[in-house]
């Protein structure tokens, strides 16, 4: 067996020492083996030989500069003999080098803190922590290598205090405005997203992925009553229906609900051939499709008189929903009780439905239905012909004004440090 070879074996069964020696001896015929000199410097790490190991560790890096594993062992090198500012430097290089390298960036992180720069650790913290946890990584003491249990436990709680400051802070000109009642349950949702407490909807069945206000009325289904400009709506189907067959025929302006092939296989499903869930926006992410809504202005308008839940760069998603026949969308769940999903059904042929949390609705054409989809849904085309609705996200109608505005600025804050952790 190769010497290099053998030494990935051991290596492999922890027996870093009789590593090391297949090394040397690799070293010995080849002194510019990277990966030898890789495992001899951090067994030299691991004897206190510290200078040894980034003697060793800086000649790899001269040899090949763009490996993220040199990298990432000068950094622990440099920490080892306090030269922190060239630690911060090479473990820069290794996550520049491998973005998702998570222990090189819990590492990176640690050092920024001590360098007084917490913004920048807690955004590597952050993502540091989400890629371990994608790959079911230091979830708890058992998936975390007790060698990084101290870093990981300091990252997660630098991170929740940080995230907490910031998010808390978005309520205090909004508490000054309105007062602090007007905000008690944005407070309880603040604190069920930082898991300080439960989130435990009064019904079994609703589940949101995201956010979750409590004390929201927990149904399937909301009541027409509840929203005053549902018969103004159902009024213009007419008028909608009349513009959505005049774009209908042609693909201009409409897209794929599902942005990739993989994800649209995983929720749709059909027994008649191929099957589509596209749509013709009018609001995409809470970016309005202008062009679109200047070809249909009567739909456009009818829209814009609706509490639409606008939180820029999220929502809402408003579109003609085309579902081709066969079409089954399998059950899902959203991802907050905050939003609530409307359907003004247009072309409705039989054998189509909706259920929510278990319970069916078929629809009826220029009936509106509302319902919340944080409850698992699913709906279903089993005609031959194209179903067609008008679906928009509205805000929770049992929510308050001061609540929408706590909610949108707290959806704005978390995206934006969702993108700023990414972009690390």
């Amino acid at each position: 067996m190769a010497t290099l070879e053998k030494a990935r074996i051991l290596l492999h069964e922890g027996r870093v020492a009789e590593a090391e020696r297949e090394c040397e001896r690799v070293l010995e015929k080849s002194p510019d083996n990277v990966e030898a000199l890789n495992v001899c410097a951090v067994a030299s790490l691991r004897d206190a030989k510290n200078h040894r190991a980034v003697a060793m560790l800086e000649r790899a890096a001269r040899l090949a500069p763009d490996h993220s594993i040199t990298q990432h062992n000068l950094g622990r090198a440099y920490q080892s003999i306090d030269n922190v500012d060239g630690a911060i430097t090479a473990l820069e290089s290794a996550v520049r080098l491998r973005p998702e390298y998570h222990v090189a960036r819990i590492r990176l992180g640690a050092l920024l803190e001590t360098r007084g720069q917490g913004p920048r650790a807690i955004l590597h913290y952050s993502r540091a922590l989400a890629d371990a946890q994608k790959q079911g990584r230091w979830l708890d003491s058992g998936s975390t290598p007790e060698s990084l249990q101290t870093m990981v436990r300091r990252g997660v709680e630098a991170v929740r205090v940080h995230r907490r400051a910031a998010l808390y802070a978005l309520l205090d000109p909004l508490i000054a405005r309105y007062g602090r009642d007007e905000l008690t349950r944005v407070e309880q949702c603040l604190r069920t997203y930082l898991r300080e407490i439960e989130s435990k909807s009064p019904d079994p069945r609703q589940s949101p992925s995201f956010l979750y206000l409590p004390g929201l009325p927990a149904t399937p289904y909301f009541e027409r009553k509840l929203f005053p400009w549902i018969e103004a709506l159902e009024a213009s189907t007419a008028d909608v229906r009349a513009e959505l067959l005049t774009v209908l025929p042609s693909d201009d302006g409409r897209e794929r609900v599902f942005t990739n092939e993989e994800i649209e296989q995983q929720n749709l499903r059909g027994d008649s051939g191929p099957v589509s869930w596209n749509g013709y926006y009018f609001y995409r992410h809470g970016e309005r499709r202008a062009d679109n809504a200047a070809r249909c202005p009567l739909t456009a308008a009818a829209i814009d008189a609706l509490p639409l839940s606008i939180v820029p760069d999220h929502g809402p998603e408003v579109l003609y929903s085309v579902f081709t026949p066969g079409t089954h969308l399998l059950p899902h769940q959203g991802v907050t009780n905050t939003r609530s999903v409307g359907h003004l059904p247009l072309i409705v042929p039989g054998q189509c439905a909706l259920k929510v949390g278990g319970e069916l609705h078929e629809w009826q054409e220029g009936r509106v239905v509302v319902f919340d989809d944080t409850y698992e849904h699913e709906a279903w085309n089993r005609s031959e012909q194209t179903r067609v609705i008008l679906i928009f996200d509205i805000w929770n109608p049992y929510m308050t004004e001061p609540e929408r505005v706590a909610i949108r600025d707290i959806v704005v804050d978390i995206g934006e440090f969702r993108v700023a952790t990414e972009g690390v």
